[in-house]
């Protein structure tokens, strides 16, 4: 798996250390932590993407949710059609910022086995987002 530079930010020449600025995608669509998990899925499916940005009421960032993550929660023996998006969360993250460099998000990526990394800034608001290539 390599990283893909979704939108190049400029024509210039590519930076020697390129950062996670450089080469992440626009964030997608965002939903509300209190969403359902079906309600979301029709929303990742009608939007056609891969992923949903989860923020909080505040409109700050709780994390990243995938059509895996979602369809895993709904086929789960625990699943009620009361279960939101912030009960399948679990912890904040993971993130990253946009300063890191490409090396080390990939390293981050790779370890953590994940297809996406939520790039946000220094307040929680997200960014973009990061996106491994099959």
């Amino acid at each position: 798996m390599t990283l893909v530079q979704m939108q190049p930010r400029s024509m210039c020449a590519t930076p020697v250390h390129r950062t996670a600025a450089d080469a992440m995608d626009t964030a997608g669509p965002q939903v509300c932590d209190d969403m359902t998990v079906e309600v979301a899925l029709s929303v990742m499916a009608s939007a056609r993407t891969g992923h949903l940005l989860v923020c909080d009421n505040d409109g700050l960032c709780t994390g990243l949710l995938t059509q895996a993550h979602l369809t895993a929660a709904r086929d789960s023996s625990t699943y009620t059609d009361r279960i939101q998006l912030r009960d399948i969360l679990g912890d904040r993250g993971p993130f990253t910022s946009p300063v890191t460099t490409m090396a080390e998000a990939e390293h981050a990526m790779r370890y953590s086995r994940l297809d996406a990394l939520l790039v946000v800034d220094e307040h929680g608001s997200a960014l973009g987002v990061l996106a491994l290539a099959r």
